[in-house]
């Protein structure tokens, strides 16, 4: 009789869209993180936290390219409420800010740092949970607070080592859109809800003019588009005069701001609305002009409309400039890395009263990735712990006396904890701990109270060719007095840094 197969073990495998981070990646993301609080705090935002979990209910329908309401995110049914991860930290603010609102200062202008999680079709640098880093202001209604966030932004960018250049954050205004479908026959402002799944298409194609080009907008704008997959994704239905009105707003950046203006301002001449958004862009820029922030950091672009529906005025987004090669080879720019603008209506969900607001998120992971590619962060190995090896058994107390020194003189250090029989394992350890240094005393140190120091970067540099010229005034290994062990080591990791 053949044996009966046990349960079967389970994959050892992240899920799909999913990844897991290890070390420096984990140092970089949180170093980061520090470094962008640090501008948030010093513009007057405080911290807040809010659950990962929220009611569907309270996260809307915002996200793009879905149809469903629970679509798009992570989504479970608890009793009478259909719970789901949160898919970005504005609607939670919306939710937070509804709540508290009597106990919150007004404008509240806060940041949050923390995962997000979008059950969408994940492909390359596409992840299905990704960390954001926001900062909005909630209760004013002047313009004044969205051009504060977008010099904050540039600021941020600039601080965890985006050169000047290589960024660009772009600002439009939704009512200047609206006009611009006003212009084009799909926006009624009798019946708002007239061509409102024409409009959600429309703004969802022109959010992808730097992916797709003209012609693959035009195509959305038109009957659809289908991609190199073969899917297909339905269009607008808008007419060819129609597209060319929606196709000339996006053409419309002209050689400076003003002469932008100028050209918005002709474009949206019959829409009220229209108007009053090119007024509100003007009154940004000079705004930002006044503080130093000029086209090198800052532009007015038509091309910039944000995909999340919540958007009533202002948007921005960030991008960087730079270009790097695909998993092909072939080069390309890098792109958005941040975004944001005015969404004046999304806490009127809860209320019913209208509370003006504004904000930016940070992509954090992309972030980091554009610096792993500019070859600014990930280039030279993280410094591990000092490593303290282990000669005898019995002597673990010593051990963990010398590690307890080191940790208390703000010294990373840990003992090795693995067989200790072979020594050579315990250096091919503290090579793979990135480890600058090793302690090393056997019973004939212990009886002379001194203990070895290892240089493990020496060691490292000369097997990788350097000359010991380069390294004459460095030992690679020196034997000092027990009691001199805190100071040695730390001037021998002053000399490695």
């Amino acid at each position: 009789m053949a044996a009966s197969k046990g349960p079967r073990r389970p994959r050892a495998e992240t899920p799909k869209g999913f990844r897991d981070w290890f070390g420096a990646e984990v140092t970089d993301r949180a170093e980061m993180l520090t470094r962008i609080a640090e501008v948030y705090h010093r513009y007057g935002f405080d911290a807040l936290e809010t659950s990962a979990v929220e009611t569907v209910e309270a996260l809307g329908k915002f996200l793009p390219d879905v149809d469903r309401p629970n679509e798009g995110v992570f989504a479970w049914k608890e009793d009478e409420d259909w719970l789901a991860l949160r898919y970005d930290l504005t609607a939670p603010l919306a939710r937070v800010y509804a709540q508290f609102r009597a106990d919150l200062p007004t404008p509240y202008r806060r940041y949050q740092m923390g995962p997000v999680w979008r059950n969408e079709k994940p492909g390359p640098g596409r992840f299905r949970q990704f960390t954001q880093c926001d900062a909005d202001t909630v209760g004013t209604p002047t313009v004044a607070a969205d051009a504060e966030i977008c010099a904050m932004l540039a600021d941020c960018l600039e601080v965890v080592g985006i050169a000047r250049g290589d960024y660009v954050v772009r600002v439009n205004n939704r009512k200047v859109l609206n006009g611009v479908m006003e212009t084009a026959g799909i926006l009624d402002p009798a019946d708002p809800g007239r061509f409102a799944a024409e409009r959600g298409i429309v703004l969802r194609a022109i959010d992808k003019i730097d992916r797709l080009g003209e012609a693959g907008v035009r195509a959305l704008l038109g009957a659809g588009r289908k991609d190199e997959s073969g899917d297909f994704t339905r269009g607008a239905g808008l007419n060819a005069a129609q597209a060319d009105v929606v196709l000339a707003f996006m053409s419309a950046r002209g050689a400076d701001g003003a002469a932008t203006l100028a050209n918005l301002r002709a474009l949206v001449a019959q829409s009220e609305t229209g108007r009053a958004g090119v007024d509100e862009l003007s009154v940004i820029a000079g705004l930002l002009s006044a503080q130093g922030y000029g086209p090198d950091r800052i532009v007015i672009d038509p091309a910039v409309v944000r995909g999340l529906g919540y958007y009533t005025g202002p948007v921005f987004e960030a991008e960087l400039t730079f270009e790097i090669l695909d998993e092909k080879g072939r080069p390309r720019q890098f792109g958005s890395v941040a975004g944001g603008g005015r969404y004046d209506d999304l806490v009127r969900r809860f209320t019913g009263e209208t509370v003006p607001a504004t904000g930016v998120s940070i992509g954090v992971d992309r972030l980091l990735s554009a610096l792993r590619a500019k070859g600014r962060i990930g280039q030279e190995r993280a410094a591990g712990p000092v490593v303290v090896t282990v000669m005898d058994r019995d002597r673990m107390d010593d051990y963990m006396a010398m590690a307890g020194e080191l940790r208390a003189a703000g010294i990373r250090a840990e003992v090795y904890l693995g067989n200790p029989k072979n020594f050579g394992n315990q250096m091919k350890y503290a090579d793979r701990r990135h480890a600058p240094l090793a302690i090393i005393q056997g019973s004939d140190e212990a009886a002379r109270g001194v203990v070895q120091v290892k240089d493990l970067v020496l060691g490292a540099a000369l097997a990788a060719g350097a000359s010991l010229e380069e390294w004459k005034d460095r030992p690679a290994q020196v034997e000092i007095a027990r009691g001199d062990l805190v100071a040695r080591v730390r001037a021998m990791l002053g000399q490695a840094r």
